[in-house]
């Protein structure tokens, strides 16, 4: 199996998918991986919730990728976990051939009213330096363009993404509603001497309140004239277009400007995420 950096070259599509909680969420899922199949997509990240809520389920849908669905990219949390768990999940990873990671510190659900216990790793820089030991040869890390929501300053902020991204194969942003943030945050980066690749993360918004819920977990506020055009749609399939037709703009200008690909956060829904991608005049593979 190859890794996420071995992927990533040329123009590429990578896709965010969420282990489902329910029969539901599971045809949702079985859906979005046939649909989004046609893209080819460079790899396919999949969650892990809060304090790893979803740690079963995570593990079960990337081993089945792993056998040969698609390229897995499981996230990993230091929150609430022990080094001595982190170390069984990785050897399981590699075990069934699982080769690249997503090293997250974690946060709590946005609903929670406790924070969550620390873990025996405060930093994802750490678990990236244990995933390397235990044998993961891609690690990648998460980069918020417009500041980490609990950051003191944007200087120290800077200086502590600048570090974990120095360590890091690569790199995925937070949800990206304006392109100049991202490469505002790039050449913030590489002034500091960290150069591996950043892949900007999009998620086409549907409607005011899907907008309002983004921000609050991104800390990245949303346009206003977007937000604005969003509140006077005159129904649901209209502020779905709107959303469609922004997403396709801030694409346009991630491609255009060098980002190297797109990674586009699904929640196992793929009509947007096509839509996007066809308007690009991506070309789609035919599903087996």
């Amino acid at each position: 199996m190859t890794t996420v950096v071995d992927r990533i070259t040329g123009r590429f599509v990578s896709i965010e998918l969420l282990p489902p909680r329910t029969p539901e969420s599971g045809d949702a899922l079985e859906s979005a991986l046939v649909e989004l199949r046609a893209l080819d997509p460079a790899f396919v990240a999949v969650t892990y919730g809060a304090g790893g809520s979803d740690r079963g389920r995570t593990e079960a849908l990337v081993e089945r990728l792993a056998d040969g669905t698609a390229l897995p990219l499981p996230h990993l949390t230091c929150l609430a976990h022990s080094r001595a768990e982190l170390e069984v999940l990785l050897d399981r990873y590699v075990a069934a051939g699982v080769r690249s990671v997503l090293a997250l510190r974690g946060d709590p659900p946005l609903s929670a009213t406790e924070a969550l216990p620390e873990g025996d790793l405060r930093r994802a820089v750490e678990l990236v330096e244990l995933a390397r030991a235990r044998g993961v040869e891609c690690v990648g890390v998460a980069v918020h363009p417009e500041g980490h929501p609990a950051a003191q300053s944007r200087e120290s902020d800077l200086r502590h993404q600048a570090a974990k991204l120095g360590e890091a194969d690569f790199a995925l942003t937070q949800f990206v509603n304006r392109s100049s943030d991202y490469f505002r945050f790039v050449d913030e980066m590489a002034r500091r001497g960290a150069t591996a690749p950043v892949i900007p993360g999009i998620r086409p918004i549907a409607n005011v309140r899907q907008a309002v819920r983004m921000a609050e977990m991104s800390g990245a506020p949303i346009p206003a004239e977007l937000l604005q055009r969003l509140e006077s749609a005159p129904g649901p399939a209209a502020a779905r277009r709107i959303g469609v037709e922004h997403a396709v703009q801030v694409c346009r200008e991630l491609l255009d400007g060098g980002a190297p690909g797109l990674h586009f956060y699904t929640m196992n829904r793929a009509a947007s995420t096509l839509q996007v991608c066809a308007e690009l005049g991506w070309e789609v593979s035919p599903v087996a």
